[in-house]
């Protein structure tokens, strides 16, 4: 009886066609692409979000109560639906109304803004939270010395705030690299839509299904080494300041 591994064609997984392996791997690259891109955008928005949260007026604070609420409370894949389709048919409104025609729009644009949005909304509250968490003893010290509020905020709260947020931005950058694989339902070519594609093409799913799991898991080990360097730097930074 013919074991497992025989009845696999490891070929398939060749880098050069009639292989799929340089495919997944392009896909597996725009997955990446779309993960660091939108982590950024929501890190920018989750910033300005915690801040105007924290010290803005009582419409700002309004407004963003409004956006964090209805992010998480809409699952993500019909938020990116919402985004995508809706996002790119705005804009294309908008850029017919003043005269420049229909844009093109990039998918991979569209994937990081889409996914941008939606860690904006959680990295609001990650990064609300770890700003409270600043003892106001240091802030209060701060003004005493007669710094300026962008002073305190860069000079102060900011850095005894990172060890505050950082499991939490952590989380959200590995959720932030699972999610890329719902930019598949919009066709945008990342790793999960062209697994599919070449499972499709050949007929060997489990095959290619598993290469996919395997570069997630790859990523994510990978993720998790960086994640604990940052964590047991500041780790070190709150011991030699606690003595």
């Amino acid at each position: 009886m013919a074991d497992a591994g025989s009845l696999i064609n490891w070929s398939l997984l060749a880098l050069d066609p009639p292989g799929w392996g340089g495919v997944l791997l392009t896909g597996f690259a725009n997955s990446i692409k779309i993960a660091i891109g939108g982590y950024a955008l929501g890190l920018t928005l989750g910033t300005g979000g915690a801040l105007g949260k924290l010290y803005g007026g009582p419409v700002l604070k309004d407004l963003l109560e409004v956006y964090t609420t209805v992010v998480r409370a809409v699952p993500e894949l019909v938020l990116i639906l919402i985004l995508y389709y809706a996002g790119t048919d705005l804009l294309n409104r908008l850029s017919l109304a003043l005269g420049y025609g229909s844009v093109d729009i990039s998918g991979l644009a569209a994937g990081i803004f889409v996914i941008g949005v939606v860690q904006g909304a959680y990295s609001t509250e990650v990064l609300r939270g770890a700003i409270r968490a600043v003892p106001t003893g240091q802030i209060e010290a701060a003004r005493a010395y007669g710094m300026s509020p962008g002073q305190i905020l860069r000079r102060v709260t900011l850095p005894a705030m990172l060890p505050h947020a950082i499991p939490g931005l952590s989380n959200l950058w590995l959720i932030a690299t699972k999610d890329t694989a719902l930019l598949a339902v919009v066709g945008f070519s990342e790793l999960t839509l062209v697994t599919r594609q070449a499972a499709g093409a050949t007929k060997s799913y489990l095959l290619f299904f598993c290469a996919a799991g395997v570069l997630y898991l790859l990523l994510t080990l990978f993720s998790n080494m960086v994640i604990g360097v940052i964590e047991r730097r500041y780790r070190r930074g709150l011991a030699g300041h606690a003595s």
